[in-house]
């Protein structure tokens, strides 16, 4: 079971502020010893081709997602495969915020993949876009089905803005450094990751949202997981605080 989607935490961390414990983290061990710091991800082969249609584009979605599944299933016990669906074009409602969207977004629903393909990512040559969308949902889904999304949904909420703001970022800056390793696990050649660390979640636009860190950071996070290809490296739980600014 997915226990704790990328985006459906939106509307709730803007409702319950998250968590308080000190820096760094500690009796916690779901979040700073988890077992997937010891797991390893599998290289998968994966042959991505998006063209400028509807039809290919969601076949490059259904894709990528197979290829994540198969990544990423030697590294998480009891792993469940994890299906996609593409919404309907007229479908703007976003199930995580409650918004409707116009333009094409990733994220999870209950435990499947939901994608809705607007002009944006159809009609783009590149498929940067639509790969980050779905690699950084995907970090989500092994947050939820190693324990971490709900060991940090779990945690204290009576600590200050500051603690709790600083423990939302290390949640959301792993989602980054996860999403390096998937990168790394499909044979993806990323030679620069600003465009990526610049990049916000569809609905920060929205929500304003603050929680996933300076730039500086996002880039760090995501090149280590990009560069080691392990989830050891990502263990942000018990990071200095410098960073998770």
């Amino acid at each position: 079971m997915i226990l704790r989607p990328l985006s459906g935490a939106v509307v709730g961390m803007l409702l319950f502020s998250g968590v308080a414990y000190a820096d760094p983290v500690t009796g916690a061990p779901e979040l700073t010893r988890n077992e997937i710091y010891k797991a390893k991800v599998a290289s998968v082969g994966c042959k991505l081709a998006k063209g400028t249609s509807a039809s290919s584009t969601k076949k490059y979605v259904t894709s990528l997602v197979g290829c994540l599944n198969k990544a990423w299933k030697p590294a998480i016990k009891d792993f469940q495969q994890v299906k996609v669906t593409i919404k309907e074009s007229d479908d703007r409602r976003s199930c995580s915020t409650g918004l409707d969207v116009d333009v094409s977004f990733s994220e999870i629903c209950e435990t499947e993949v939901h994608v809705r393909l607007a002009k944006d990512w159809i009609k783009a040559k590149s498929d940067a876009e639509v790969f980050t969308s779905i690699a950084k949902t995907w970090s989500g889904v092994v947050t939820g089905q190693t324990g971490i999304g709900q060991a940090w949904v779990a945690m204290q909420n009576d600590a200050s803005d500051a603690e709790m703001n600083q423990q939302n970022r290390r949640y959301y800056l792993q989602l980054d450094c996860f999403m390096g390793v998937s990168a790394k696990a499909l044979g993806r050649v990323v030679k620069d990751w600003k465009p990526t660390a610049k990049s916000k979640l569809f609905w920060e636009d929205f929500l304003k949202n603050k929680y996933s860190g300076k730039t500086a950071n996002r880039l760090y996070w995501l090149e280590q997981g990009y560069k080691t290809g392990k989830p050891a490296a990502c263990n942000t739980w018990k990071a200095s605080e410098s960073k998770v600014a």
